[in-house]
């Protein structure tokens, strides 16, 4: 059985304690995670195929509120819609009531889900052979736009604009090399798009795993890398580092 644990994190002064307070269990490898938004449940998705719910502030039993063909990749609770999105290897976006065994609506990928992002009404999600599917939320049953990713390699993650005005999208090679692109949605803004290489420290290079805008100051985002380092990095910042290691 593999653990999903719940910790509470508390802090004194320059101390940070952790205790985990909570645990429940997939049968399989946990791939992804999502909070619904008044943070008293948690979905946890992974490779037995099921997205399950866990009811952490009643402190109830984690059941399953929906399947997939294959592995769940990416899950994301939608308040607007009062509905969860789960993205498969299956080649499938599902839309849940979690009420219902059924699928409210499923929409086929081009191929399997690698990554998911969600800032209503915008979803973007990319799949293998480097697509990106772009969605509107408010008419979700169809594909508002699918671009090739402006990145050569097999997408890792990506990140929509806190303005829903475009996203970021991260591609690696094996690894041992990083790259981030940032893409904006208009044509019209289409020469604002560029890439960078980023955490590079002399002749070393990192892989990074995730990246998120800052929740105040969107102009920052956050890449993590393997080690758990984390690093902040401007758009300005960003523009000198891709002149400088380009």
């Amino acid at each position: 059985m593999l653990q999903v644990r719940c910790w509470e994190i508390s802090r004194n002064a320059s101390t940070v304690s952790s205790v985990p307070k909570a645990s429940m269990s997939h049968d399989q490898p946990v791939l992804c995670s999502a909070w619904k938004d008044d943070g008293t449940t948690v979905f946890t998705g992974g490779c037995d195929k099921q997205v399950k719910m866990w009811p952490l502030l009643s402190g109830g039993q984690a059941t399953t509120v929906a399947m997939h063909d294959g592995p769940v990749k990416e899950i994301a609770w939608i308040p607007e819609m009062n509905l969860l999105a789960s993205a498969s290897w299956d080649k499938t976006l599902r839309y849940w009531d979690t009420r219902q065994q059924t699928p409210v609506h499923t929409q086929q990928l081009p191929e399997r889900c690698y990554a998911m992002t969600v800032r209503y009404p915008l979803m973007v999600v990319g799949t293998a052979d480097r697509n990106i599917v772009v969605f509107n939320l408010q008419n979700p049953q169809a594909e508002f736009k699918r671009i090739q990713s402006p990145l050569k390699y097999q997408t890792r993650c990506v990140a929509a604009f806190p303005d829903q005005q475009g996203f970021l999208v991260l591609a690696q090679v094996g690894s041992i090399e990083g790259r981030v692109g940032v893409h904006h949605l208009d044509d019209a803004q289409s020469g604002k798009n560029f890439t960078f290489k980023c955490h590079r420290e002399g002749n070393d290079i990192y892989s990074v795993n995730s990246l998120n805008f800052h929740p105040v100051s969107y102009l920052n985002f956050i890449l993590l890398l393997p080690s758990l380092r984390v690093s902040n990095c401007s758009f300005t910042e960003v523009v000198a580092s891709n002149l400088f290691v380009g």
